[in-house]
């Protein structure tokens, strides 16, 4: 092994290294730093349910106005009254509605 340089040796162990630590830290189950001593018990597993509805239900709050729309038609696709509808956007003029357009649908 005359005339090798120990970095060909060290190089691969290096990275084998890195990997490990960087696979113990992904994994590592105290994010905040304490130790309870609890590191073999099950996490209580994280709820997205709530964040997901109100994405949903935030998205199921507008209706973006196609070609060809009219007020009632609007208010029959998205299960909402006409008045309900209008009440909602008094902004907006029922009669030039423009694709594109964004009109806040009323809680039903």
């Amino acid at each position: 092994m005359t005339g090798r340089s120990p970095a060909r040796l060290l190089a691969p162990l290096a990275l084998v290294a890195v990997a490990v630590a960087l696979y113990v830290v992904v994994t590592s189950d105290s994010g905040d730093g304490a130790s309870n001593g609890t590191s073999g018990s099950p996490r209580p597993a994280a709820t997205v349910t709530p964040v997901a509805t109100r994405e949903r239900a935030r998205k199921r709050r507008t209706y973006t106005v196609q070609a060809g729309d009219t007020p009632s038609a609007i208010a029959e696709k998205t299960g909402v009254s006409l008045e309900d509808l209008l009440a909602a956007n008094p902004d907006a003029d029922p009669t030039a509605l423009s694709p594109g357009q964004k009109l806040k649908l009323p809680a039903k």
